[in-house]
């Protein structure tokens, strides 16, 4: 595990994750699939948010428990609390300043975030 810097395109928001990014997902909801984030989920001791609280907006739809963060001058995702576990980070890997996504090696793991629920059951009883 090490420990990872990320901001937005812009700048305004920054953020430290402790990570092993040896295992990374791609989810084929409506928003991952609009936004192109990857994944990596982490426990909220592993992540810090250091500027841009005033900064960060947070997007909910549908049951309106998941929330998606971006920044409101850039628009880069940046992180989100999916609603299965609201208490955890997906931390977009893209925003990762030195992290480079084409040249490490990593497991991905397809989650099929069109069928939620289901996909957490079955991903939760491996």
């Amino acid at each position: 595990m090490r420990t990872y810097q990320g901001s937005c395109h812009c700048g305004a928001v920054t953020f430290e994750v402790d990570a092993d990014l040896s295992k990374l997902g791609d989810c084929n909801c409506s928003i991952c699939t609009k936004k192109g984030s990857v994944h990596h989920r982490v426990s909220e001791d592993r992540f810090r948010l250091l500027t841009g609280t005033e900064t960060l907006k947070a997007y909910q739809f549908n049951k309106r428990v998941a929330s998606h963060f971006f920044c409101q001058n850039c628009g880069i995702h940046t992180y989100s609390h999916p609603r299965t576990a609201p208490d955890m980070f997906n931390v977009n890997v893209r925003c990762l300043d030195n992290f480079d996504l084409r040249k490490a090696e990593y497991i991905m793991t397809t989650f099929d975030g069109q069928n939620w629920e289901a996909a957490f059951g079955t991903m939760h009883q491996k």
